[in-house]
């Protein structure tokens, strides 16, 4: 039987391509669209992971943690330096790291943090050391791949958070590469790190040493020597400050760690209740942008759904013009002794091997698709989407594409197998 179905399936070359493409083009849509959300969402939560709690400036939760756990927008402004103090000594808190943010070079963050973070994002040195003296920086991996900097080598800063940001750079205080970062998928890849103290030096920000970083030397020579980047004022972060009104010092936000679950339910209310401050939980904003874009990926699902009715509609029609050309054929099997189940088979089969082929091609496709965007667009690959693993939805689909296909075949197996012989064998 299945010897058979080949041979009608090739027999119409054309139209059994163009009814396989039809369908491919709607399940590789579906597959992709699946992909797609099933990766950003997984990337989204692998961000977030170990953050618990983002403490900043009051504003939009979701445009804290985007700008301080995700890097992908502004800063709702910056935070007075004691309140990291005060987290510090929470017995609720089991660890807070400080993020001062402003500068960017060549359109990556230049992010004033402690070197806790390494551990936060479980990150490594792939060579170097961590930033220790003032003005030292440590680097992530697609910094250094897309700038092509290396251990030793200077840059400047300029103000704002993007590349193409309208602010002054910060001639007279260049940072030095000290370290690079293996690879880790993660935000951290695109940040350049420096301690929090080499943020205000290079803004002329006077303060006392060891304030954000216990470990920390002095900077006096720093401060001193550029402390007219200050006068010129800043954007980001630091841009809530006028040219002339003298700036102290400030971070951004807070990465914090809870000590007990018990700290999830009392320390966000008491924050966002009683002080200046605004906490933002991770994985509650993530949740809720994921849900910002099902909007959009339901309407694309949909019109691949619609794609894939039409290429049942096409499995339909080509079935149905076939029988008729083939009542002959089918009729002499039954005078040959093939029961009216076995016809009925062998026209379901036909309708399902050409959706099940062209499922399958439609999963390739799109999984090609995938890698190839990974290998050849930066930013896809950055971001962390690949050609991924098999979904059970995937098998859904070519479930559902066997099922559809039945079902495009099962009027014309119907109306076949109830054919009267005579007339038919009389006509041929």
């Amino acid at each position: 039987m299945i010897g058979l179905v080949k041979a009608y399936l090739l027999e119409r070359k054309l139209t059994t391509a163009l009814n396989v493409l039809l369908l491919a083009i709607s399940v590789a849509m579906l597959t992709l669209l699946l992909q797609f959300a099933r990766q950003s969402e997984e990337r989204f939560l692998e961000g977030a992971e170990g953050i618990d709690l983002v403490i900043g400036a009051k504003g939009s939760p979701l445009q804290l943690v985007l700008s301080s756990v995700y890097h992908l927008d502004q800063p709702t402004g910056n935070i007075p330096l004691s309140a990291l103090e005060r987290l510090r000594h929470n017995p609720l808190v089991a660890s807070a790291i400080p993020l001062a943010l402003g500068d960017q070079f060549a359109g990556f963050r230049i992010v004033g943090t402690k070197s806790e973070l390494f551990d936060l994002y479980s990150a490594k040195l792939q060579s170097g050391k961590t930033f220790e003296a003032p003005l030292e920086a440590v680097i992530g991996s697609a910094v250094a791949e897309e700038t092509g900097a290396g251990l030793g080598q200077r840059f400047i800063g300029s103000h704002g958070l993007a590349e193409n940001a309208e602010g002054q750079g910060h001639e007279h205080t260049p940072f030095i590469v000290v370290g690079i970062l293996e690879p880790t998928g993660k935000p951290i890849d695109r940040l350049i790190l420096t301690s929090v103290e080499s943020v205000w030096d290079v803004h002329g920000i006077q303060h006392d040493h060891g304030t954000a970083e216990d470990d920390h030397d002095g900077h006096e020579d720093a401060a001193e020597a550029h402390h007219a980047d200050a006068d010129h004022g800043s954007h980001g972060a630091y841009g809530v400050h006028g040219p002339r009104e003298p700036m102290v010092p400030e971070i951004t936000a807070i990465l914090l760690n809870y000590r007990s679950p018990a700290a999830a339910v009392r320390l966000p209310s008491t924050i966002n209740r009683n002080t200046a401050l605004q906490a933002a939980s991770p994985a509650q904003e993530s949740s809720r942008l994921i849900l910002l874009f099902e909007p959009a990926i339901e309407a694309l699902g949909g019109f691949a759904v619609l794609l894939a009715a039409t290429g049942a509609l096409a499995i339909f029609v080509a079935l149905w013009s076939a029988m008729r050309s083939r009542e002959g054929d089918l009729a002499l099997l039954r005078v040959m002794g093939a029961s009216r189940a076995a016809i009925f088979g062998t026209v379901l089969l036909e309708g399902v091997m050409t959706a099940l082929v062209a499922a399958a091609l439609g999963i390739l496709a799109a999984h090609g698709l995938l890698w190839l965007a990974s290998e050849t667009l930066h930013s896809v690959g950055e971001a962390g989407i690949g050609p991924g693993h098999l979904l059970p939805e995937e098998i859904a689909i070519l479930a559902g594409a066997a099922a559809l296909g039945a079902l495009a075949a099962v009027i014309p197996a119907w109306t076949v197998m109830r054919n009267n012989l005579a007339p038919i064998l009389g006509r041929n």
